[in-house]
């Protein structure tokens, strides 16, 4: 038997308009996904006969990257993310499978987060019909934060490349590791859930209407890049009042551009007392929020006063890895 953990995401800054080129920071959450293999007499997943039709990213890893042709595998999945919820769900389950089989067909290798985020995003792709970013996927095999652009970005450690070929044409992205200073441990994510899953392809579309109707509105996302820009340089200083600026700041021009809602702003509104700044995160329209605080109790309390699900994390946190 062989497990894998690999983490959920949340993003900081940069949503929506790294569609069109400009960059996200995005971070690892110490909730996540685990698998965990074994062989069995026949394919299994949670206890159900395991159906590849209903699980297209999960049989892209077994018969395309891997081209596995061994004994059946019992499949076991638990995970401690919010469903459908803008937290990379989907990401991480990619990420603890690659990780999972390449352990029980070859337990001397080493894993290679890079390589597995390649294949993850791969595997998304084919989950959603050949669209997919690579800040879900990335953020989950490396851990710690990343910054997914439209270019390569100075000052900053480029880790890889990577491309896909969509319905829309060529997409290529490149991902870096963003620098995380000391003082970012003592301070804690707090999510809330709203209860209602973020519809991404929905959320992605209405913004692209809105720009086509009033152009005035790509002012928003060039304010976006300025503010996710100013993120990376409160959080390689461990400047915490300055992140929490640049997220309020984020969260008001997401607002601007309709992608927030009623049920998101009075989680957001309900935490900022108790937090250097909270935003939504994610495509929005449902899904979470993120508040950056020292007072992670009294921020989880007032999300669930204000109707919403907390979830507590460490900033930062490693990325996929083994289970002993």
């Amino acid at each position: 038997m062989v497990r894998a953990f690999a983490p959920g995401k949340c993003i900081l800054f940069g949503e929506h308009a790294v569609v069109y080129g400009h960059p996200a920071v995005a971070v690892a959450i110490e909730a996540g996904v685990e698998v965990r293999l074994e062989e069995s007499e026949r394919w299994v997943l949670d206890g159900m006969n395991f159906e590849p039709s209903r699980h297209p990213h999960i049989k892209h890893i077994i018969t395309n990257v891997f081209e596995y042709d061994g004994s059946p595998l019992k499949i076991d999945i638990n995970s401690t993310l919010f469903p459908a919820a803008g937290l990379g769900s989907s990401a991480a389950l990619s990420n603890a499978m690659g990780a999972a089989l390449q352990e029980l067909i070859d337990p001397s290798g080493d894993i290679d987060a890079i390589k597995l985020a390649r294949i993850s995003h791969s595997a998304e792709a084919i989950a959603q019909e050949g669209r997919a970013s690579p800040t879900d996927t990335a953020a989950s095999a490396l851990g710690g934060s990343v910054v997914v652009s439209g270019e390569r970005l100075k000052g900053i450690n480029h880790r890889f490349d990577a491309e896909l070929i969509t319905p829309e044409g060529e997409r290529n992205w490149s991902i870096h590791s963003a620098e995380l200073h000391p003082n970012l441990a003592e301070a804690w994510l707090v999510l809330g859930f709203t209860g209602k899953g973020s519809p991404t392809g929905k959320m992605v579309a209405g913004v692209a209407d809105l720009l086509e109707k009033e152009p005035a509105h790509k002012e928003d996302m060039l304010a976006i890049a300025n503010i996710t820009n100013a993120g990376l340089a409160a959080l390689a200083a461990g400047n915490l009042p300055a992140i929490g600026i640049a997220m309020d700041a984020c969260h008001k021009r997401l607002q601007n551009i309709q992608v927030s809602s009623p049920a998101l702003d009075l989680l957001v509104n309900s935490a900022r007392p108790h937090s250097f700044g909270a935003k939504l995160t994610g495509a929005g329209g449902g899904g979470c929020m993120v508040a950056l605080t020292n007072n992670p109790k009294r921020v989880a309390e007032a999300i669930e006063i204000a109707g919403g699900k907390p979830l507590i994390s460490r900033f930062g946190t490693e990325g996929v890895r083994l289970i002993d």
